[in-house]
């Protein structure tokens, strides 16, 4: 009798295009990457929904990718990239011993894996990571999840979702960083302030401006970067230009995501405005850095030192014009969890 290769399959709305696609999640690549570090033998496979926008299969980092291409298309579109997965499955349970399915989101890939897996007694797993725990998701009437199948990226998604929906997830695991990924030398810190993400409103990047604005009255030559793109890119700009921040503020843009670790080695202060946040990588990749943390939302219940956790934005203002006075504030990586230690705890759910 064949002997079929034990594979874990994941299902993502995206997945990189190619192994130099840094910016596209970088930490669900940290993790995928990790699960192969940590048991060899075990083969990965990955769908991807909508992105990359062309469909097909490749290899990435030794690992299997199926492009579905779906482009984020609604209504019949949408459909057809379900059935196509569907498809993909069968034909993955026919070739492999599937030990257990892993969606990303709580979405329509968990809603296409948990079909799957109960019409097919599989093991799955939806890994809860972010705002799929808002209220108004209409994927959790839909597949109405057993707690136990549930992965929440943090402490407050766990409270977020048990609020939402009275559903009590059990499990916890984070995202993770990957320590060989920074520089080991001494770095100058010439970044007074750095944030780092999608510029969308959720972020609340104008905060960020307007800080550096507040924070010039005292610190006239003060240096702060913003990277990443998005829909609020032209306002910020706008914002910057209005309160005289040219020489203060520069707009990086994306950047691949060795260059953001290496600009948060460089900085002082992280500075994450975001009104809502299930965990944010950006904020342990910061603190490994050895940044010191700036944030509205405490992600896990645990105290992390140099993770300062506001309430407003006088608090805010007040605490990094602190930090920054501060000469012996001190700069040493703080670690909150590496993503081996996170491979190992995901595939020891399937393993159990």
């Amino acid at each position: 009798m064949e002997n079929k290769p034990e594979t874990l399959v994941i299902l993502s709305p995206g997945f990189p295009a190619n192994e130099a696609d840094t910016t596209c999640m970088p930490p669900m690549q940290l993790f995928t990457k990790a699960l192969k570090d940590v048991c060899p033998g075990l083969n990965v496979i990955v769908i991807a929904f909508q992105y990359p926008h062309i469909r097909g299969e490749y290899d990435w980092n030794g690992i299997k990718v199926i492009a579905l291409g779906g482009q984020n298309r609604g209504k019949l579109h949408r459909l057809r990239t379900w059935q196509k997965a569907w498809t993909v499955l069968r034909k993955l349970k026919r070739e492999y011993n599937l030990m257990g399915l892993l969606s990303f989101w709580l979405g329509d890939c968990a809603f296409v894996a948990s079909c799957f897996a109960k019409r097919n007694r599989l093991t799955y797993y939806t890994w809860l990571l972010g705002q799929d725990a808002k209220a108004g998701n209409k994927y959790v009437n839909w597949i109405k999840p057993p707690g136990h199948t549930l992965i929440a990226l943090s402490d407050f998604i766990v409270r977020e979702f048990r609020h939402n929906y009275g559903i009590w997830i059990s499990q916890v695991i984070p995202v993770g960083i990957d320590p060989t990924l920074f520089q080991t030398a001494p770095v100058k810190r010439d970044i007074d302030l750095l944030g780092a993400g999608s510029l969308i409103p959720l972020k609340q990047y104008h905060l960020f401006v307007e800080a550096v604005a507040f924070l010039k009255k005292s610190f006239p030559g003060i240096k702060a970067v913003i990277c990443g793109k998005g829909p609020e890119m032209e306002n910020l700009e706008a914002l910057s230009k209005k309160l005289d921040l040219a020489n203060n503020l520069t707009f990086a843009g994306e950047q691949p995501h060795a260059e953001v670790l290496a600009l948060m080695q460089r900085s002082k202060v992280f500075l994450h405005t975001s009104n809502y946040e299930g965990y944010g990588a950006v904020l342990a990749e910061a603190l490994y850095a050895g940044a010191h943390v700036m944030s509205f939302c405490k992600p896990m219940d645990k105290e992390y030192r140099h993770h300062h956790v506001v309430k407003d934005t006088k608090e805010m203002n007040e605490e990094i014009a602190r930090i920054l006075k501060n000469t012996r504030r001190g700069h040493d990586p703080v670690m909150m969890c590496t993503t081996q230690q996170i491979a190992k705890n995901m595939i020891s759910l399937f393993a159990g």
